[in-house]
């Protein structure tokens, strides 16, 4: 089945993009969710259109999020787990775990579904993309550490410093 994309798709395509895909993913999923539309001649005519318009769309999307983007760059979170000798957790960190986690750092709230992850099984830290948009993914710092251990993201606050004359 051929598709003509009116959204950007995930691993598919861009918006105004022509596409061959499988009639139960074309039926089932993208036309009920307004993604896309039956590739036909009227509906190709109007691919430029609706390319030019899904780019304005995306350019300003960018730049909205990319003070987002920016914050986690630099956000690295830590989960305390219990694990096994050899490393291996007593169960896993989720993508909803990491996105949890996310939101009470930073307050930025994030879907599990933007998160690209697999279960976390093991000690130590590894790097999580997180789609933002097609264009921005920025990657987050996962650390995750034996229960009992110190936190290794945790900074500590800076002393209130009081001004000479005061002390005097």
């Amino acid at each position: 089945m051929k598709v003509l994309l009116l959204k950007d798709v995930y691993k598919l395509g861009r918006a105004g993009d022509v596409k061959k895909v499988a009639d139960g993913y074309g039926r089932n999923f993208l036309l009920p969710q307004g993604m896309a539309v039956l590739a036909t001649e009227g509906a190709i005519r109007q691919a430029e259109k609706i390319k030019t318009a899904a780019t304005k769309k995306r350019a300003a999307l960018n730049q909205e999020m990319g003070a987002v983007a920016e914050v986690l760059k630099t956000l690295k979170v830590g989960f305390a787990s219990k694990a096994g000798e050899t490393g291996k957790l007593y169960g896993s960190i989720t993508a909803q775990d990491v996105a949890d986690a996310v939101k009470a750092k930073s307050g930025i709230e994030i879907k599990r579904q933007q998160i690209d992850m697999q279960p976390i099984r093991t000690l130590g830290e590894r790097q999580v993309n997180i789609r933002l948009t097609m264009d921005l993914v920025p990657a987050i710092t996962v650390i995750t550490y034996r229960e009992g251990e110190a936190d290794p993201t945790y900074v500590a606050p800076a002393p209130a410093e009081t001004p000479a004359e005061e002390q005097a």
